[in-house]
């Protein structure tokens, strides 16, 4: 009987924790993501939809800029997970490719750029504490962290265009590699 009830009461605290997370996201991150949208958005239509465009077109034409200065610039300025959003402007063939780059700087520009990633900055601080143990300095940490957060950037974005050219050609349909322009 005491199994029984041991069963019973995971079962239903499998739940309540769920309700306690869901509960988390409204009152946390639900509401800081529509005010980043609503930002992000208030962006756009002061410096001008056209220019947005043309950026993610000069950016989306040449492999390095897509890889590097979007996701970078994005991050910095929109912080996660907003500049993933940067995606929008984007030929629907580079998007996969973007969002692989992308993700991944909101990690790795944490260590110069707090802001840019808050909630994840504990996985830099708990690696500069044991270099700070050594009597190094972090910033020589934060400054290699981010270094080769670009270059693992651009290549997995790299990467991931092969990865689409292959899905592409294994389902038979073609994404698009012109920029769209968006409604609205």
């Amino acid at each position: 009987m005491d199994t029984l009830v041991f069963l019973a009461q995971g079962f239903i605290g499998m739940f309540n924790k769920g309700g306690e997370t869901f509960v988390g996201w409204v009152t946390g991150i639900i509401p800081t993501l529509v005010c980043l949208l609503v930002a992000m958005n208030s962006i756009v239509l002061f410096v001008g939809q056209e220019k947005i465009e043309k950026f993610a077109k000069i950016c989306g034409g040449n492999v390095i800029t897509r890889y590097i200065v979007l996701p970078v610039v994005g991050t910095f300025f929109f912080c996660n997970p907003m500049t993933l959003s940067l995606g929008k402007f984007l030929p629907e063939y580079y998007k996969p490719s973007y969002y692989a780059a992308g993700s991944a700087s909101c990690h790795t520009l944490n260590g110069l750029f707090p802001h840019v990633n808050p909630a994840e900055l504990f996985v830099f601080l708990g690696i500069a504490n044991g270099i700070s143990t050594l009597g190094l300095p972090t910033v020589d940490l934060a400054l290699r962290y981010f270094l080769i957060g670009i270059v693992i950037n651009f290549l997995r974005g790299w990467i991931t265009d092969f990865t689409t050219a292959y899905v592409q050609k294994q389902q038979g349909v073609e994404l698009s590699k012109e920029l769209v322009k968006l409604e609205g």
